[in-house]
């Protein structure tokens, strides 16, 4: 098919997301080599995105944002040989093209059929969340009975690690605000609040005991690693941190980036489907805080970059 006109959200500078985003119609390409190109009907945002506005990861200007994706297939690049022209699929949009997910049209370089029993719109909240939580405890490579603290079990990393650590058979105590602290012992973490008195409270669920390793998914703040690393028995090498690369360096801590960049991972694709499937079965869940419509794009990135959203903000496609 030819390129297709795309009403998408880019931005053209860095800075903070609502200063620099811009909606804009633009010619989405044909998909190259390996990957499709999909009419969207759903884009998940993340914290990742606005990083990306104010910098981290520099790449060529403009650049689109929403990683996160679920869609109907509308054409597909060479070499693709097991998805066709109407699949509904969600998966990962590069997000070093001028435009990205958030758009009437997206690339897509790796993806996932949607199953039976899981809609759409749900399907957008997993790719991120997925890779991310998958290939970081892929690389801790802990056994199962390990003592695992999951620090910012709040956020949709967090949430997701609690989830994916006990299928494994770790032992988790996550850190949680009230909103999602009955989630987290539902299923089957013992909970505790964040803030002042951290080591105390763990130390408490512990009987006093050092944790075997620690992992923050807290957003960018780097205020409790040093509490962690006490936690850790004072390793800091039992720590690693998704977001608080700074005060990682400061301590000694463990960058979970870092690490990926160098570990034979498990391809996205996979990750995927294993996800979905899960979340079709009722076995992995994320919460939505809000589905917006794309003319209310403005409210829908207030709400994520806010640092409390509560859940996953969805953004929906423009109509047709």
């Amino acid at each position: 098919m030819p390129t297709e006109p795309s009403r998408v959200l880019r931005f053209h500078e860095h800075g903070e997301p609502l200063d620099v985003l811009r909606d804009e119609r633009v010619d989405v390409s044909d998909p190259p080599a390996g990957g499709v190109r999909v009419c969207v009907i759903a884009t998940g945002l993340n914290p990742a995105d606005w990083a990306l506005t104010t910098g981290f990861l520099p790449g060529p200007l403009p650049r689109g944002i929403g990683y996160d994706v679920a869609g109907v297939v509308e054409s597909v690049g060479d070499g693709v040989g097991s998805t066709h022209l109407g699949d509904l699929i969600f998966g990962s949009a590069d997000l070093s093209l001028p435009s990205a997910g958030a758009a009437e049209y997206a690339i897509l370089n790796n993806w996932a059929a949607v199953p039976a029993g899981l809609d759409p719109i749900h399907a957008a909240t997993l790719p991120m969340v997925a890779v991310t939580t998958a290939w970081t405890l892929d690389a801790l490579n802990l056994r199962p009975g390990t003592s695992l603290l999951v620090n910012g079990a709040g956020g949709m990393v967090g949430y997701a690690m609690v989830q994916i650590a006990l299928r494994r058979g770790l032992r988790v105590i996550a850190t949680a605000g009230p909103t999602f602290t009955p989630d987290l012992t539902g299923f089957g973490a013992q909970v505790t609040p964040y803030g002042d008195g951290l080591v105390g409270r763990v130390r408490a669920l512990t009987g006093g005991a050092d944790v075997d390793f620690a992992l923050d998914a807290s957003r960018a703040n780097g205020g409790s690693l040093r509490d962690l690393v006490t936690l850790a028995g004072g390793d800091a090498k039992r720590v690693m941190t998704i977001s608080n690369h700074v005060g990682a360096d400061e301590l000694g801590a463990r960058v979970n980036l870092r690490e990926l960049a160098t570990a034979s991972l498990a391809p996205a694709n996979e990750v995927f489907a294993d996800f979905g499937a899960l979340a079709a079965r009722g076995e992995f869940r994320l919460p939505i805080a809000q589905a917006f419509p794309f003319d209310r794009w403005r409210d829908a990135v207030e709400l994520s970059a806010s640092g409390q959203p509560h859940g996953k903000v969805v953004l929906l496609a423009p109509p047709a």
